[in-house]
């Protein structure tokens, strides 16, 4: 079966950097959309990036972290990554990854991926 594990959140002060890994195993990716959603406390979890897995990874961001995120991929290590910079507040919420078959990146944002990891902790302090 499809595992997704992500790691490297943690605490992390306004205007600061992380850098979050999913490494992914138990499936053929070449065809996948790879991306992160997250979740804060008291709201629905939304879509924040997403690449596809083959090709020049196309790549798709939500508004709100447009010119701040970074997501990437490699292939060999089977592992996508979002480079957070500038970080706020307001980013502060579980950061999950997520795969789906036969998905444009864009397509990640307009239905639910039907695999997703366990998520990570990232907590943005003022």
């Amino acid at each position: 079966q499809v595992q997704l594990v992500e790691s490297g959140g943690g605490l992390v002060q306004a205007g600061g950097s992380l850098r979050l890994s999913c490494a992914a195993s138990g499936g053929t990716f070449s065809h996948y959309g790879m991306g992160w959603f997250r979740q804060a406390p008291g709201k629905e979890r939304e879509f924040v990036a997403a690449i596809t897995w083959s090709g020049g990874g196309t790549t798709y961001y939500t508004d709100s972290v447009k010119g701040r995120f970074t997501i990437s991929r490699d292939n060999a290590k089977n592992t996508v990554y979002l480079q957070m910079n500038s970080l706020k507040p307001e980013d502060t919420a579980v950061y999950y990854c997520a795969a789906a078959r036969w998905r444009s990146a864009q397509g990640m944002a307009i239905n639910p991926p039907a695999y997703w990891g366990q998520g990570t902790q990232v907590t943005v302090s003022s």
